[in-house]
């Protein structure tokens, strides 16, 4: 079992609880699943760096990831049916925990000029956010990076509020910013 899950279940689980007053632990909310995108438009010109970013997306997540294609042309866009336009990697159990571990205390440290994430959910207790380029991820060689390729990281959790969603999230350990104190006039 990975330090994160352990965490989890012996204090996250019960810090939750009395926080929210849950009456039955079936309640607290918990990581569903992390799902990771990268969009790949600009690079299906290319089939090399179609290739290249598989190979990225492989390296940090530990599985290969799917190629999203295009459902119909879009002429203004240059977009043919069935081209490349993404891939995509969803990761749970095992895989996810140590993720969401090596991307809290690991990648998050290596953001430059990095003051913590928003703590806006989409209202149903899912967390994303972007990154804007793969370099800060230890496991790829910055000597192969050829181009800068941003992503799109979820967190789907069965949290029903947002709020949930992102005290769950911050006692995992993601780092959000710090929000405003509203004092009564």
């Amino acid at each position: 079992m990975s330090r994160l899950k352990k965490r989890y279940q012996a204090e996250i689980k019960s810090e939750l609880q009395k926080k929210f007053n849950y009456q039955n632990p079936m309640q607290v909310p918990g990581l569903l699943k992390v799902v990771i995108n990268m969009g790949i438009a600009e690079a299906s010109k290319d089939k090399n760096a179609v290739q290249d970013c598989i190979k990225e997306m492989t390296m940090l997540s530990g599985q290969k990831p799917i190629v999203t294609k295009a459902k119909k042309a879009i002429s203004n866009f240059k977009l043919r049916e069935k081209q490349p336009i993404g891939i995509k990697v969803t990761m749970r159990g095992k895989r996810m925990y140590d993720f969401v571990d090596r991307f809290v205390n690991i990648v998050c440290p290596r953001i430059r000029d990095f003051r913590g994430f928003s703590s806006k959910c989409d209202g149903r207790g899912n967390y994303s956010l972007g990154l804007d380029d793969q370099q800060i991820f230890p496991e790829i060689n910055l000597d192969e990076v050829k181009r800068a390729q941003g992503m799109h990281i979820t967190f789907v959790t069965n949290a029903s509020t947002d709020e949930e969603c992102v005290e769950l999230l911050r006692l995992l350990g993601v780092p959000f910013k710090n929000l405003p104190i509203s004092v009564a006039a």
